[in-house]
């Protein structure tokens, strides 16, 4: 839920208008929606980029996920982990534009611990491979973007760990 969002109703669940320090943050939000749409449109227009990229690294450090026995080998595996990179970008970007957490943890964190154990994927491989994609991103930023974007890789990688 944005900020403005998150005003409106806690102003109404309380039959007031918005405190001053309320619309500040408000202003506050809008006035870094520039940085955050460039962020998610960095993002989105690198996908395939970052997650090439994500997934050279990943596999450069752990080689044991694509041999054999490993959960990323075959092509069919391999594809499935590709694409679990490209929907935690979509993640990342969803909070960047909402400059809050909660797109990420209603959209993608919910269970995804216990589907991943379920999978018979290693959390701790998960947590590596969002890390990889981090880097990978982050190195399409600005520095000030990228300090920006961080966080919301770090709050899935803190969510899976």
């Amino acid at each position: 839920m944005t900020v403005v969002s998150q005003v409106i109703l806690k102003a109404d669940d309380e039959l007031r208008y918005p405190s001053s320090g309320e619309l500040k943050n408000i202003q506050d939000f809008l006035q870094t929606g520039q940085q955050r749409v460039r962020i998610a449109t960095t993002l989105s227009e690198n996908e395939k980029k970052i997650v090439d990229q994500a997934t050279k690294q990943l596999w450069q450090k752990r080689p044991d996920f694509i041999s054999p026995g490993g959960n990323a080998y075959g092509q069919k595996e391999r594809s499935l982990c590709i694409r679990d990179f490209g929907w935690y970008l979509r993640l990342i970007t969803y909070g960047v534009l909402a400059g809050d957490v909660d797109p990420i943890e209603d959209i993608g964190l919910v269970g995804v611990r216990e589907m991943y154990n379920s999978l018979g994927v290693p959390v701790p491989g998960m947590v590596e491979a969002i890390n990889c994609l981090k880097k990978a991103s982050l190195e399409l930023l600005s520095t000030e973007d990228a300090n920006e974007a961080a966080p919301y890789f770090d709050y899935i990688i803190q969510a899976m760990s």
